[in-house]
């Protein structure tokens, strides 16, 4: 969804130059999350006495700020800038010994594409405050109608505009009454007035070389680098006390971790409710509560970040996508290095406090999630049942909330979401929290919303993966949640043999992986022939149903051809009218309990002519296909639990094929988001 980035230098001088591509830069490393259009805000240079006494608008203490907006990709951003800048005729090798520019990706939700949508939105003329956000305000038409009724004009289409707005009405009645207002005490009031999700920064003239952020739902992240050196890559006590010690620095704030890697290893996840305001060069935290009228003052540790510059690039890969496909036999490996040991697993986020045995005691399991997430928890189900003889519930999210289904005490409810940010899983888990159910968390983002608020759970420690479209995620998910149905049910006699039979498979899984992808250019092949196809059906069952569903999306996120995964023994109930010479047709027929079931299925398409593509365990083409008048995909043949990490590989190879040859986005398809973080 949006991305938010913003930069403070202290006591180290940074050209205006500079700091324009530290914004850019910070910008482009947030283009994975998806957007349509961006803009930033800089100082320009402080006005000369006399234009300021001529100006209509009151005069501040700060410099005015530049404010740039521009509709699509950051590199219009960038030339519009420039161009900008060339025609203001403002120099950009000026220096600035303390500076706070702030920038922001939109992905529309209030307003089409549109400079006058895109942030940092304002307060008006002078652009007394500025706000960049993420999120959406859900009361924002009704200040909306106060702020117009007190004499704003509103030249967006966006909720955002009544944040800055508010900023300056709060910002005037506290100055008229009170005379001077502190910025955080105005952000507080703005505080109190909103609903909905949000991250925010605000930047003000009134307050010059200051920033706070502030949120509620929304991540934030808060980056600090000492140029002194001395505490790089070491734990901090307190944020405030690395910050107040006048020595040259540069912060950073962030929607993740991506945009600041490069620039610092020191990092703080802001909580819900906590205004943090950058002054002087020093970090103060608030956390704000509507019952009261002051906020209290926290203090908060750094954590160190471990990740490095690499992680976030594409290296020898043509697009993140491609690279994450091909990293799947490392991040399998990463997923379980130190959890599966000999015969056994371990899984330390689960043994805390004895969660294990609660877990072993639900009267049901209850897997949450939205999209991809939602497809690895399907794949998992049938052996979690399995494993550990406890009925399991399948659960999206929205839907979940929507029919505000019933969730109890004595269930264990797994919320399953990459980022750990997904607004509808959070939205949720505050529901299940609410209802007294233990909740795991099983994300790829340590520090995340989900991982904070769940009672236990189990990173899957994929690494970063900024392609839209998820693949090393997917299938670590599958493995992780293979890894919890081993751990639950290992107190369970009858199943000690088909345990050790799975945790075998586990260990020799990546090299699987590492197979699989050698069919990389038989499927380049087969997307050439499927390019002027309109549609795709993918037919799976049992273990492979969740294969079929993921394949399916693959191809109609990135490819944007309209493609179904089906249950195969739903064929006969509807699907088998379209089947023709022209539609082609995936049917997954791997070896598992389903098998003679799939062979029945591709005869029966094969009778009506059907244009086949059958996926096998290898060896087995002549046993789905014996006419030879389908085309085959042999894959590596593992534990039947274990396929779909196998299965799901062809067919993100064939979505990406598909993708570049129609000539799309490969990692920022049309209108989809990496994190939504918004319902």
């Amino acid at each position: 969804m949006c991305g938010i980035f913003a930069y403070l230098n202290y006591n180290v001088s940074r050209e205006r130059r500079y700091i324009l591509e530290v914004l850019f830069n910070g910008l482009r490393r947030l283009e994975y999350r998806g957007y349509d259009s961006s803009g930033i805000a800089v100082d320009a240079d402080l006005p000369s006495c006399a234009s300021s006494s001529s100006s209509s608008v009151p005069a501040y203490a700060g410099a005015p700020p530049l404010v740039f907006r521009q509709e699509g990709k950051i590199e219009n951003l960038v030339r519009s800038v420039y161009s900008e800048v060339d025609e203001k005729d403002v120099n950009l090798d000026t220096a600035f010994n303390v500076h706070a520019g702030i920038a922001h990706t939109r992905w529309a939700t209030h307003g089409v594409p549109a400079p006058r949508n895109s942030h940092p939105q304002s307060s008006g003329a002078g652009d007394e405050f500025l706000v960049v956000h993420n999120g959406i305000i859900t009361n924002y038409e009704v200040l909306k109608e106060t702020l117009i009724r007190h004499g704003f004009t509103f030249e967006s289409d966006t909720d955002t505009e009544v944040i800055p707005k508010l900023a300056k009405f709060v910002f005037d009645k506290a100055h008229d009454e009170e005379g001077d207002v502190t910025f955080s005490l105005v952000v507080m009031e703005v505080m109190r007035q909103l609903e909905g999700a949000y991250a925010l920064i605000f930047k003000s003239p009134h307050y010059p070389n200051e920033l706070i952020a502030c949120k509620r739902g929304s991540t934030l992240i808060l980056g600090v680098n000492e140029l002194s050196g001395q505490n790089s890559g070491k734990p901090f006590h307190d944020v405030k006390v690395l910050t107040t010690n006048g020595k040259p620095k540069e912060l950073f704030f962030s929607s993740d971790l991506f945009a600041i890697v490069e620039h610092t290893k020191n990092y703080l996840a802001i909580e819900d409710d906590e205004i943090v305001h950058i002054k002087d060069g020093s970090v103060s935290i608030l956390k704000f509560d509507h019952e009261k009228e002051k906020p209290a003052s926290v203090q908060r540790a750094l954590s160190v970040l471990e990740m490095e510059v690499e992680q976030i690039k594409k290296g020898s890969y043509d697009h993140f996508m491609q690279k994450e496909i091909h990293e799947q036999p490392h991040s399998l490996t990463t997923t379980m290095r130190g959890r599966v040991k000999d015969s056994d697993v371990l899984l330390g986020g689960l043994k805390e406090k004895e969660y294990l045995k609660t877990i072993r005691r639900s009267r049901r399991l209850v897997f949450i999630g939205c999209g991809t997430s939602y497809n690895a928890a399907l794949a998992a189900r049938p052996f979690v049942e399995e494993l550990t003889g406890i009925p399991v519930t399948m659960e999206v999210a929205s839907d979940l909330l929507d029919r505000q289904g019933p969730i109890y005490r004595e269930d264990t409810t797994f919320f399953v979401s990459q980022s750990g940010e997904t607004a509808d899983t959070l939205l949720a888990l505050d529901y299940a929290l609410e209802n007294g159910a233990l909740c795991v968390g099983i994300t790829n983002t340590v520090g995340s919303t989900l991982s904070r608020r769940t009672h236990c759970g189990v990173h899957i420690n994929a690494g970063c993966e900024i392609g839209v479209a998820s693949t090393k995620a997917y299938t670590s998910q599958i493995v992780v949640m293979v890894m919890v149905a081993l751990a639950v049910g290992s107190d369970q006699i009858s199943t000690q043999v088909r345990r050790q039979t799975i945790i075998s498979g586990l260990s020799n899984l990546p090299s699987n992986v590492s197979e699989v992808l050698k069919l990389d250019t038989e499927m380049k092949e087969l997307a050439s022939s499927l390019i002027d196809s309109e549609s795709l059906l993918v037919f799976g069952r049992g273990y492979n149903y969740a294969t079929a569903l993921e394949g399916a999306l693959k191809v109609k996120e990135v490819a944007l051809m309209h493609s179904e995964g089906m249950l195969a023994g739903e064929m006969k109930h509807g699907p088998l009218a379209l089947v023709d010479e022209n539609l082609p047709i995936i049917v997954i027929a791997t070896r598992d309990a389903c098998f003679s079931k799939q062979q029945s299925v591709i005869q029966q398409l094969l009778s009506r002519k059907g244009r086949l593509i059958v996926m096998c365990s290898k060896g087995d083409a002549s046993a789905v296909c014996p006419s030879g008048s389908c085309r085959v995909i042999e894959v590596p043949e593992v534990a039947d639990c274990l396929q779909p990490v196998i299965n799901i590989i062809p067919l993100q190879l064939l979505a990406y094929h598909l993708t570049v040859l129609r000539g799309f986005d490969v990692d920022q398809p049309r209108n989809l988001a990496k994190s939504v973080t918004t319902q």
